[in-house]
C-alpha cells in the first residue's frame, strides 16, 4: 500500500477513514408533494489521516508537502477499489509530541492528524 503526497511517498497513515460527501445546490429539497427532489453538484472525498510515530525529517516531510493551497494524494479509494490520485486541501493540523531525547537532541511525534477535503 502507499501513501503519495505531491510526489512524495510519505509513511502509512496509522488510521485512514474515507468519507464521500454529496454536494446539492441549493434548489435541493422537498417539493410540495413531499418528494425529495436533488440537484447533485459533485461528490467529493474527504479523508481523514491519523499517523504513529514518526521521526521530524518524516513529519516534516509530510508538512512540507501539504503546505501549498492544493496538492495530490494518491491513496487507496473504497469506492474505486484501487488507488487513485485526487487533488485535495488540508484543514486543521495537529502533531502531539511523542518524546524528546535531550542527550540526542531529538524530537519524535505521535498522532499527526490531517483531515485532507477534495478541491
Amino acid at each position: 500500500m502507499e501513501f503519495i503526497i505531491a510526489g512524495n511517498k510519505v509513511k502509512m497513515p496509522k488510521e485512514i477513514s474515507v468519507s464521500i460527501q454529496t454536494l446539492d445546490s441549493g434548489s435541493s429539497g422537498r417539493n410540495a408533494n413531499g418528494d425529495m427532489v436533488r440537484d447533485i453538484l459533485a461528490k467529493k472525498t474527504k479523508i481523514d489521516a491519523k499517523w504513529g510515530p514518526l521521526n521530524t525529517s518524516e513529519v516534516s516531510l509530510i508538512l512540507r508537502a501539504i503546505d501549498g493551497a492544493f496538492f495530490d494524494i494518491r491513496y487507496f479509494d473504497p469506492q474505486e477499489g484501487g488507488l487513485i490520485t485526487k487533488s485535495f486541501y488540508c484543514g486543521d493540523r495537529s502533531i502531539p509530541v511523542y518524546s524528546w531525547n535531550n542527550k540526542f537532541s531529538t524530537m519524535m511525534w505521535q498522532g499527526l492528524s490531517v483531515p485532507f477535503i477534495e478541491k
